[in-house]
């Protein structure tokens, strides 16, 4: 089995624009008279044999488009791939395994094969172990799975799976396709799956009984993730598979979600899920995979671990077990002092006001932002966060702003025709160091905005906003579509920038971890969602965060390894403690 592997981006790769084939050209071995990037006969572009490749990298390094990734795999890798996708297409080796009575977690980052190993585990990708030229009949295709797992969970699983054992319900990630596909209400999606009594008792636990009698297309993100997570529950199955269940839904739907899928394992049901949100993969799983490789070339599946041990483990970038390094940093958590307002001088500050919009009505108590500050905003759906963000940016029709400059990136995000490196032209002459090159946006620069995926756009939008001149950054909900990463790369990228430019900046999010990494301060929206809102603070984090989780029930602690934020198990020996001492945030 070959240690390299090549992948060549199609889409990237612009054979007439580099000269005719310029990688073809300056290939050492191709100069040697052995063939090794060589011309594709059906679309004309490359192709790269992984067998004659000696990963010099010139053709990575020489390529003006970025098309070519080679890349040595780790040495312990003794087999084959579970699954490629084509020829110098992305690789992926090992499989997580689900297990009854158990919620197994899976943490990776984006493009790094998650969904291709829920594909494969749910039956809608069909594994080739390498082999992706070959057409194999079902029962074939089974007996290669089963001998490649020998030995292992996984193989228990296919075992099973095929006996007919196992019966699978698949929660995709996707769910704002759902509409495009399914047309009706509510009600008659989930009557294909379930029966009235359970749909009543279902719709009541995941909040979701006020839009039974509401279209499919007519319902918002957050209520289409839940209709999904429902829809997957009522299915007759064994195992349970979540991609990423928590898109779309606020802290406190999140909490819910997160009870309600741990309840639902037991001795002969297991769970398996896929979730960005460090906090609610901690709080709801009982073990985790780890995945790493590298981001649309390749991904490897760790073996299971204690989830408190693995998250350890993933954010030290070091598997010990087999002795991989799979980041050249650890992510580390610091204690930071408490910062009060006698510390700071004011940035700028508000007089109490009211906004009235229709049969909502938002209440705002007199706040203040310290100049170099970060505030965290924290709040249900439907409670004004974005009604407020928008009246201090002076983009809500009869408020004129706050009196400073502000940079404001909006929650909902409009892909246009623009290029994305007419949108960051800025961004690259001004912060192309501390911004452009460490969130990836070099290689887009080409694409169109409408060409973007949610977390490239996300990306590119918060590239935009920070390189504006401006006192203040107004950030409505920056870790949308982002993996665990690169919400930690935004942190020390707005931090980062802040402090070279004296700047201060409001966060709305609904990942607790992402808030409690990046806030010096914390705003706590109170109320009843699509209502009536109430905002109070800027408080200190301790009292702020301690008054919000109070109000969602939860406790929070720091992992004694690395201080990481993490959410106590409901009814726990130190849940019941904190609650009962009324201290809801750790110190």
């Amino acid at each position: 089995m070959t240690k390299r592997i090549a992948v060549v981006d199609k889409e990237k790769c612009y054979p007439v624009k580099c000269g005719n084939h310029l990688c073809i050209r300056l290939c050492p071995v191709n100069r040697s008279g052995t063939d090794c990037i060589v011309e594709d006969p059906d679309d004309k572009k490359i192709q790269i044999i992984e067998e004659t490749c000696t990963g010099c990298g010139i053709c990575v390094h020489r390529c003006p488009f970025g098309a070519i990734s080679i890349v040595n795999l780790p040495e312990e890798l003794d087999k084959p791939p579970v699954h490629r996708y084509g020829m110098n297409k992305f690789a992926l080796f090992s499989l997580p395994a689900p297990l009854f009575g158990k919620v197994v977690g899976l943490l990776g980052k984006n493009g790094i094969g998650k969904s291709t190993a829920f594909n494969v585990l749910a039956g809608t990708l069909t594994p080739n172990i390498g082999n992706y030229d070959e057409q194999l009949a079902p029962e074939e295709q089974f007996k290669q799975l089963i001998n490649y797992f020998k030995g292992s969970e996984a193989q228990a699983f296919f075992e099973q799976l095929r006996d007919n054992k196992i019966q699978i319900s698949y929660k995709p990630q996707q769910v704002d396709l759902i509409p495009k596909h399914i047309q009706g209400t509510v009600k008659q999606l989930l009557e294909k799956t379930g029966t009235e009594k359970e749909i009543e008792r279902i719709a009541k636990r995941l909040s979701i009984e006020p839009i039974l009698e509401r279209k499919i297309d007519q319902i918002s993100g957050g209520e289409l993730q839940r209709v999904a997570i429902a829809a997957a529950t009522l299915k007759e199955a064994n195992v349970y598979f979540f991609d990423e269940p928590t898109s779309f839904l606020d802290i406190k739907q999140r909490i819910k979600t997160a009870r309600f899928i741990r309840q639902l394992v037991n001795e002969e049901t297991g769970v398996l899920v896929v979730e960005h949100d460090l906090i609610l993969l901690d709080y709801m799983t009982d073990l985790i995979h780890l995945m790493y490789g590298k981001e649309d070339v390749f991904g490897i599946v760790s073996g299971v671990k204690p989830t408190r041990t693995g998250m350890n483990v993933y954010l030290a970038g070091y598997l010990r077990e087999e002795n991989v390094r799979f980041r050249d940093y650890k992510i580390e958590f610091l204690k930071r002092p408490p910062l009060t307002t006698t510390q700071q001088k004011t940035l700028t500050e508000w007089e109490p006001f009211t906004i009235n919009l229709g049969d909502f009505s938002l209440e705002a108590e007199q706040g203040t932002i310290s100049q170099q500050s970060i505030v965290g905003i924290v709040g249900e759906n439907g409670i004004g966060k974005t009604t407020f963000v928008k009246a201090l940016a002076g983009v809500l029709p009869g408020h004129q702003g706050i009196g400073v400059k502000i940079s404001y990136k909006p929650q909902y995000l409009e892909p246009s025709e623009k290029s994305v490196a007419e949108v960051l032209q800025q961004a690259m002459m001004k912060y192309d160091a501390i911004l452009v090159k460490p969130l990836n946006l070099h290689m887009l620069m080409d694409k169109q905005l409408n060409e973007l995926s949610g977390g490239q756009l996300q990306r590119v939008y918060i590239a935009h906003a920070l390189a504006q001149e401006c006192d203040l950054y107004l950030l409505d909900e920056p870790s949308a579509y982002l993996d665990v990463e690169q919400r930690l790369a935004i942190s020390k990228i707005l931090r980062d920038i802040l402090a070279a430019t004296g700047r201060s900046a409001l966060v709305v999010d609904h990942d607790l971890l992402f808030l409690d990494y990046i806030s010096d301060h914390i705003m706590v929206f109170e109320g009843e969602p699509a209502k009536k809102g109430k905002v109070t603070g800027p408080f200190e984090m301790e009292e702020g965060m301690n008054r919000f989780l109070q109000g969602i029930g939860i406790t929070f602690r720091r992992d004694e390894e690395n201080n990481r934020p993490r959410a106590n198990k409901e009814e726990s020996q130190l849940d019941r403690e904190q609650k009962k001492t009324g201290k809801f945030y750790y110190s």
